[in-house]
């Protein structure tokens, strides 16, 4: 990392998805929450939804609507089984899809289960200007999601790159920023 620039706060909202869970009792929720305050940031809001697509959907577009969200993390929903449907959900409200979120994710759950990794569709990408990353529901998986991939991608001193450089710019073609890096600091 670099010390010449200033750390930017972002603001992230959790999203849990479960049919059993309750704020009390949502342990990946928790961690996410956090961490994402440890390192800095905002927690912009949090909400747990059933496993159901037009749940998970509502509330992934009202966020990504709002301007004061820079990035969604959900949690749960991203196995095999009938209720799991948070990729179905989520992915199609991304513009670009982010294939190696989930490249690199399997890359670091497989030193930590092994192949079991290949029961996760952990997925991310881009929704109107907004990150969007889709983490299994373990603790497990949430702690090495953030403290692996993310925590790094969305500091704008990694480098040699990360998302926060290059978050004024992901709406270029609507010429409006939702982020402005602070004076001095990098924009990609």
């Amino acid at each position: 990392m670099s010390s010449e620039t200033a750390f930017v706060p972002l603001s992230i909202a959790v999203l849990t998805i479960s049919d059993s869970r309750t704020l009390a009792d949502d342990r990946s929720g928790n961690t996410l929450a956090e961490r994402i305050e440890a390192a800095g940031h905002r927690l912009a809001d949090r909400a747990i939804v059933p496993d159901d697509v037009e749940a998970i959907r509502a509330r992934v577009s009202g966020w990504i609507a709002d301007p004061r969200v820079d990035v969604v993390i959900t949690t749960g929903g991203t196995g095999f089984t009938g209720r799991d449907v948070t990729p179905e959900a989520v992915e199609p409200l991304f513009e670009k899809r982010m294939e190696g979120f989930s490249t690199v994710f399997h890359m670091v759950s497989f030193g930590k289960i092994g192949t079991s990794t290949l029961q996760s569709r952990a997925t991310a990408g881009v929704a109107n200007s907004t990150y969007v990353f889709c983490l299994p529901g373990s603790p497990g998986a949430c702690r090495d999601g953030w403290d692996e991939i993310l925590v790094h991608q969305l500091d704008i001193r990694h480098k040699p790159c990360n998302f926060v450089e290059i978050l004024p710019r992901l709406d270029e073609h609507l010429k409006r920023g939702k982020l402005r890096a602070p004076a001095g600091g990098a924009t990609g």
